[in-house]
């Protein structure tokens, strides 16, 4: 028999060991996670008893798919800064992921997402719910792991933290064989702060700086480009310095919009496909091109080989592999951007850019009169449009609310007629153009943010693709506000269809349902609206609502969204109508 001396010694040593699941649980905690978002399954279970033992410490919210749960991780970490987390289970679990890994890979979104796999014994037999999720999700993933043992969950844990969240963000899979999640580890964690051979942060050439600053106090007609890496970067202050400073006119990627206040006097409009007329125009007549934290699109380039071909380019990037990949850069600053600015600022001048500045609002003169009046301020006899919703949102929001824009039409008018005021208020699917994306998005912004006012814009299309995440909503009680702009088609591709296909319609009429039973269904309220009269008073109720709030517009079944590049053509040869 064993001495109580002998087995309290075994007592103190198995409590210096946890479970592979207590250990993961257990460095989530570590990491600062206390939301995460995830659907549990067999291969992910042992995961999901161990935080049963951890109530209080982490909330879970239980999508209804999980591509919903990537895509709410996906909107707590644009709010919140920090990586967003989900769980999934083995097979189609993990496979459901994969569209939210794509879109957080293309808008450099951290998230770590978690999957279960089949014991490692059976890996490789096509075993029940068996998938090579590391292999499917290599393409659209930072980086990617499959764990094996339970000693090595901290340390691969540890790892996917900081590759998501260093330098340039983006989204890391850990795969976790259920053996693992049972077997044995030290009960220890150790965050990690380096990998070796991956720099996070490439160190800033002073010589490239100094060519940067000549460059600009060269300049004549300078224009800023503004992407979605100052928002990463959390560079607020140093990029509203940088631009007042220097004086120069800025334009902003549909990711960079709300790292400057729309209606700041430097702010010269939206690029791109649906962006405003000037400052596409007249990115074929800058003298000098200054890019900050953003990749040259080529939705925001068109034609690249007619793209700024007369202006010398400056293009501060975190990321290595986009210098020169679209647009060659006369002056590369490799490294993070508000560093970059940091040591720039100090060179800078403030110069007179009046005529340059003239230039602009002559243009801006003409898209007014042709597209934003119309669009705001529609006939009487028209159909309700949705610049005009977004204007009374915009108005009786003060410009305050978050906004998470789904895909489509609705997306380019809330962005171009939203006036955000407020840092870090734009939430979309870039890159991938996910639609369903909004839904789920907004309630992760919302748990990031519960203080501000949450505003999901959605198609009616869109709705339908993840509404079944309004379940997370019922079961929380998450006050988010969703607006649907509904024109009964999926309007950016009639557009299409319209402009180019000969008006042949092809699939893009939708027969809906009735969205406020669907949401009365999960005990949502809401209401319809299709008079103008009707518009203001509604909106008043919609955001006023203390919970969540449903509201339905009809608007116009055919209206097109000016201006347009057309696909294939350049810049400059943006259309007005």
């Amino acid at each position: 028999m064993k001495t109580v001396a002998v087995e309290k010694q075994d007592e103190k040593q198995a409590e210096q060991f946890c479970s592979g699941a207590h250990a993961l649980v257990k460095a989530l905690i570590h990491e600062g996670v206390d939301t995460i978002f995830g659907y549990p399954g067999g291969a992910i279970m042992p995961v999901y008893d161990a935080l049963y033992d951890f109530e209080g410490k982490i909330k879970h919210h239980m999508s209804r798919h999980e591509q919903g749960a990537t895509h709410a991780a996906q909107g707590y970490a644009r709010q919140s800064g920090k990586p967003g987390v989900c769980l999934a289970t083995s097979g189609p679990g993990a496979t459901n992921l994969i569209t939210g890994l794509a879109d957080a890979q293309l808008d450099s979104t951290p998230l770590v997402c978690i999957t279960g796999q089949v014991p490692s014994q059976m890996i490789g037999t096509d075993a029940f719910q068996e998938t090579d999720v590391v292999s499917i999700s290599m393409a659209v993933t930072k980086w990617n792991v499959q764990v094996t043992k339970a000693e090595d969950i901290p340390a691969a844990i540890a790892k996917a933290f900081y590759i998501a969240k260093s330098g340039k963000p983006g989204p890391v899979l850990v795969d976790i064989t259920k053996d693992a999640q049972f077997g044995k580890c030290p009960d220890t964690y150790e965050r990690c702060d380096q990998v070796r051979s991956y720099i996070a942060k490439p160190k800033i050439d002073p010589l490239a700086i100094e060519q940067a600053a000549q460059a600009i106090a060269e300049a004549k007609k300078p224009l800023v480009l503004f992407g979605h890496g100052v928002l990463l970067a959390n560079a607020k202050d140093e990029f509203r310095e940088f631009i007042e400073k220097s004086g120069m006119p800025a334009a902003w990627t549909i990711l960079g919009l709300s790292a400057l206040a729309t209606d700041h006097p430097q702010n010269v409009g939206m690029l791109g496909m649906h962006g405003n007329y000037a400052p596409n125009k007249l990115t074929n007549e800058c003298d000098l091109l200054i890019a900050v934290g953003m990749r040259f699109d080529d939705r925001v380039t068109g034609d690249v080989t007619r793209y700024a071909k007369q202006a010398k380019v400056i293009h501060i990037e975190i990321d290595p592999a986009e210098i020169d990949k679209n647009v060659k850069a006369d002056i590369p600053i490799l490294g993070d951007c508000r560093e970059a600015l940091q040591r720039l600022i100090p060179h800078l001048q403030r110069k007179d850019y009046q005529d340059w500045y003239a230039t602009f609002s002559a243009l801006d003169a003409e898209e007014q009169e042709q597209v934003i009046q119309r669009d705001l301020f529609p006939d009487e006899s028209a159909p309700l449009s949705m610049g005009e919703v977004i204007r009374h949102l915009s108005d009786i929001s003060k410009g305050s609310a978050v906004l998470v824009t789904d895909v489509g039409q609705h997306q380019m008018v809330a962005q171009r007629y939203y006036r955000f005021g407020e840092w870090n208020s734009n939430i979309t699917s870039g890159g991938l153009g996910t639609m369903g994306f909004a839904l789920p998005a907004a309630i992760g912004a919302k748990l990031a943010a519960p203080h501000r006012q949450v505003v999901a814009v959605i198609g009616d299309g869109g709705f339908q693709m993840t509404l079944q995440e309004l379940g997370m909503i019922m079961e929380a009680g998450i006050a988010v506000k969703i607006l649907i702009l509904n024109n009964q088609f999926l309007g950016m591709v009639r557009q299409w269809q319209d402009m180019f296909f000969e008006k042949r319609y092809s699939s893009v009429d939708m027969s809906n349902p009735d969205f406020l039973m669907i949401a009365k269904a999960y005990g949502i309220e809401g209401q319809q609206v299709s008079e103008r009269a009707d518009l203001e008073k509604a909106m008043h109720t919609f955001l006023s609502h203390p919970k969540s709030y449903l509201l339905e517009v009809m608007v116009g079944k055919e209206d097109n969204i000016f201006p347009m590049i057309p696909s294939g053509a350049a810049v400059d040869e943006i259309r007005l109508k």
